[in-house]
């Protein structure tokens, strides 16, 4: 369906990669901090925690406190296939210097993110491509912008003009 200009401009694309672990407590847990989210300047390998329900203003009685840990874009990279278990631990490791006071979770997910924001995105496609007139195949998303909010709507914007363009 594509030709081998836009397959190219589409390979030309690269994306950072990161780990997320979240860390799960029963309802009754207490996270005392004295904030809901966190960016981290200074560490090799965390580079965001937060308190989600406190970040997202939810917090409840009946629903236990999740803390959701990023990393790096350069951890990410050095230990992208690596065994998941073992990134698990480093992580952990790095999150108990950083936050000494987090109590023992009910459980854990740690999850590998290959692609995780766009690091260079499609050259001169400001939103969207256009891969097929007959039927109207276009595709788009932050693989065409940056990876924000405004990356995002400045390619639904984008695709919302092409699709009307050919209506």
């Amino acid at each position: 369906v594509i030709n081998e200009s836009q397959k190219q401009q589409l390979e030309s694309v690269s994306y950072s990669s990161r780990y997320a672990l979240g860390l799960f407590y029963e309802a009754s847990t207490r996270i005392d901090v004295p904030w809901a989210a966190q960016y981290i300047t200074d560490n090799p390998c965390i580079r965001f925690i937060s308190i989600d329900n406190k970040k997202r203003n939810i917090e409840s009685p009946e629903i236990g406190p999740s803390v959701v840990v990023h990393t790096t874009v350069t951890f990410g990279s050095e230990h992208l296939n690596s065994d998941p278990a073992e990134v698990q631990q480093l992580i952990l490791r790095h999150l108990e210097r950083i936050v000494p006071s987090l109590p023992e979770p009910a459980s854990i997910k740690c999850q590998k993110w290959r692609y995780s924001q766009v690091t260079k995105a499609v050259p001169s496609c400001p939103g969207q491509m256009i891969l097929h007139t007959q039927p109207l195949l276009i595709c788009g998303g932050d693989g065409f912008t940056r990876s924000n909010f405004d990356g995002c709507i400045e390619s639904a914007m984008s695709l919302a003009e092409a699709v009307k363009s050919h209506l």
